[in-house]
């Protein structure tokens, strides 16, 4: 049994899909494994690694314990990501077979092109052979990471598939309103990597601390439920049993919306020096 219950949306293929996941970056060996497990038992049901994380077997390892512990395999949702070297059509069927057998866990549950690299002009393919492991049956659910607006629209008119999520640097400092707005039309779950703002004075923020004081919450528990309302997974990472805990934690209040829009309004810019136009990663 979870220790907190995080609800579920559903994406557009039917799969259910958490309102908060877990990133598992740096989380490798077996302190890697015990930290993603406990993770699944506090109850983390989205689970976001990629090939270039180099813990994919990690992350296997650990839902094979959780689940022999009596957790039910077929309600995690593991991500994994095709890297920038292995984009095309027979490329991305080779990644997925190997991260598949990396995993070991029968399917991927969810498979994203990491970043779309559009110098190479490959992601199509890319999401093309996705789309074929899908209908064979060894991936669930098929996405993107980092994808604009005009990638996106090309994507779909070129293939006749909606990717059930983009997953894209979303935080305080840089809500993207309007790729939120063309992921609701679309009907594309928004997914939030580097939701914390990390290495940044975000937490620190006077607005941030006084509306966990008001709210009797931490500023990061502001911070992760201000992404629930926007209708956004936010997937932060831990590897300490206790702040997963307390970044779970954050369905017990609601912030108001003026709140909301106060934090929202602390607007800045991208904080990572990534815009998917330029930035390309192999």
């Amino acid at each position: 049994m979870a220790d907190i219950d995080i609800p579920a949306i559903t994406l557009n293929d039917g799969t259910p899909f958490a309102e908060l996941g877990l990133g598992t970056y740096k989380l490798t060996g077996e302190e890697g494994i015990a930290a993603i497990e406990a993770g699944i038992r506090t109850g983390y049901r989205v689970l976001d690694t990629a090939v270039n994380y180099g813990n994919e077997r990690e992350v296997g390892e650990a839902v094979r314990r959780a689940t022999e512990g009596g957790v039910d395999r077929e309600e995690i949702i593991v991500t994994t990501k095709i890297p920038g070297r292995h984009h095309g059509y027979d490329e991305a069927i080779a990644s997925g077979r190997e991260s598949s057998a990396t995993l070991g866990l029968g399917r991927i549950d969810l498979l994203l092109i990491h970043w779309p690299n559009p110098s190479v002009d490959k992601y199509v393919d890319t999401f093309r052979g996705m789309i074929a492991l899908r209908d064979e049956g060894l991936v669930r659910s098929v996405g993107v990471s980092n994808f604009t607006r005009p990638m996106l629209e090309r994507l779909i008119d070129e293939t006749g598939v909606v990717p059930s999520v983009n997953q894209i640097e979303l935080h305080p400092y840089f809500p993207q309103a309007e790729m939120r707005a063309f992921h609701a039309e679309h009907g594309i779950r928004t997914e939030s990597w580097s939701p914390l703002a990390r290495r940044s004075e975000l937490l620190t923020e006077p607005l941030i601390r006084d509306l966990a004081a008001a709210y009797q919450v931490s500023p990061t528990q502001v911070v992760l439920r201000w992404h629930v309302q926007l209708g956004a997974t936010a997937i932060p990472k831990s590897a300490d049993p206790d702040r997963q805990r307390e970044n779970a934690d954050v369905f017990g209040f609601m912030l108001d919306d003026d709140h909301v829009e106060a934090i929202s309004a602390l607007e800045r810019g991208r904080l990572f020096d990534a815009d998917p136009d330029t930035h390309e990663e192999f």
